[in-house]
């Protein structure tokens, strides 16, 4: 897992930062710049400061994504969430570059080098795809649903969500026009790789066709996809997995159906939250079936009645859930069928959860496992009462 971010427990108090002390630095306070605590381990906190309201750094260039630095600031200590900006992201890249390794960095300057390639030579069909514009993209009913008041934009979102099993979700959200281009753009570039003989990367290990929409362009568009729309909708739905704090993405489509991919086995995403929407075209066939979130430890466990679910795909219509909640996708078996994924991930709560022990909270099995512990000592507690009754009356 690539380490994008960083926390460490305190004895004392998980919520406590290691105490820094301030040092001067070498260019002082004159450059508006401010002293930077220093500290060996540049620890973050372990509980975000919810209320803290963080800075932009898109206008800084550096090797990690600007909204990195925005999700790590509510981690920050305490002494440090009211300095400058630049002081802020001095101390969170020095975290960020201690977590990350030599080859880690190397492999993202290459994929970086990979795309401009891409980018420098792949001429767009659509050029209006690749700069979000929310009245062109999405439903009415979704553009409405954001487009409330703060106090109520949560029970807004919620009003036009669907939730036909546990922990999955389904809404309407992008309209026909917009799958049309998206999918011609998507066989444009599909095309443009056959001309040039250009090798690409596919989505990931399980699909040998389809195309990374980051690695053309869109990755601007889904960032601010993701910023501005699922971010929230998982902040309500998916808080216990890192929702709140997502951070990265990973954008793709896959394809379906005769000479393509016929069908996707059994697996988790590497994802906090996924988005998958159905872009066309005709097709019969490849339905999700879901069978259940789980942890590491439970992840070969069998599915509970309650969290066997299948559903079927329409275009436009979306799904969203988290990552790890185990499902496939049945064969397409007529037709072709497209769909836009977006894997969102938060480096914060990944980093989070390696210190986590035991009981998981979004673990359908971690669960059942915890009722069946509560169940047993409460039965024992009976029988010792039981028997003390006994005694007593003897």
């Amino acid at each position: 897992m690539p380490a994008d971010g960083a926390a460490d427990r305190q004895t004392n108090s998980p919520s406590s930062p290691l105490p820094a002390t301030t040092t001067p630095t070498a260019n002082g306070n004159a450059n508006g710049i401010g002293s930077l605590p220093m500290n060996s381990n540049f620890r973050l906190r372990l509980n975000p400061r919810q209320d803290h309201q963080p800075e932009s750094y898109e206008d800084l260039q550096s090797e990690f994504t600007p909204l990195l630095f925005s999700s790590l600031e509510r981690y920050l200590p305490p002494n440090l969430l009211n300095v400058t900006r630049d002081t802020k992201h001095r101390y969170m890249r020095e975290v960020l570059r201690r977590y990350s390794t030599e080859g880690e960095r190397n492999r993202v300057q290459k994929h970086r080098e990979y795309r401009m390639r891409i980018i420098s030579n792949y001429q767009p069909l659509y050029r209006d795809l690749y700069k979000l514009n929310a009245t062109n993209f999405f439903t009415p009913s979704f553009i409405k649903a954001f487009m409330v008041g703060d106090h109520i934009r949560d029970e807004s979102i919620k009003s036009i969500m669907s939730e036909p099993a546990p922990g999955v979700y389904t809404f309407n959200m992008l309209q026909p026009h917009f799958c049309e281009m998206l999918v011609a753009e998507v066989e444009n570039f599909e095309k443009w790789i056959l001309e040039t003989k250009f090798r690409v990367m596919r989505p990931n290990t399980m699909n040998k066709f389809g195309a990374v929409l980051d690695d053309f362009g869109m990755d601007a568009m889904l960032e601010k996809l993701m910023e501005d729309f699922i971010r929230h909708i998982s902040k309500i739905f998916f808080a216990d997995v890192g929702g709140f704090a997502l951070d990265s993405h990973h954008g793709f489509v896959v394809e379906y159906g005769f000479n393509r991919d016929i069908e996707l086995g059994f697996h988790v995403d590497d994802s906090e939250v996924t988005l998958n929407v159905c872009l066309g075209k005709q097709f019969s066939g490849g339905e999700l079936y879901f069978r259940g979130v789980r942890c590491d430890k439970h992840m070969n466990t069998e599915a509970l009645p309650e969290e066997i679910f299948d559903y079927s795909h329409v275009p436009g219509h979306a799904i969203i859930h988290r990552g790890r909640h185990r499902h496939g996708a049945r064969a397409t078996t007529a037709g072709q069928r497209i769909n836009l994924l977006l894997w969102c991930r938060s480096s914060v709560f990944r980093e989070l959860r390696k210190h986590q022990k035991g009981f998981v909270s979004w673990c359908g099995e971690c669960q059942r496992e915890r009722r069946e512990r509560l169940h047993q000592a409460v039965t024992a507690k009976k029988v010792e009462l039981f028997r003390g009754q006994g005694e007593a009356a003897s």
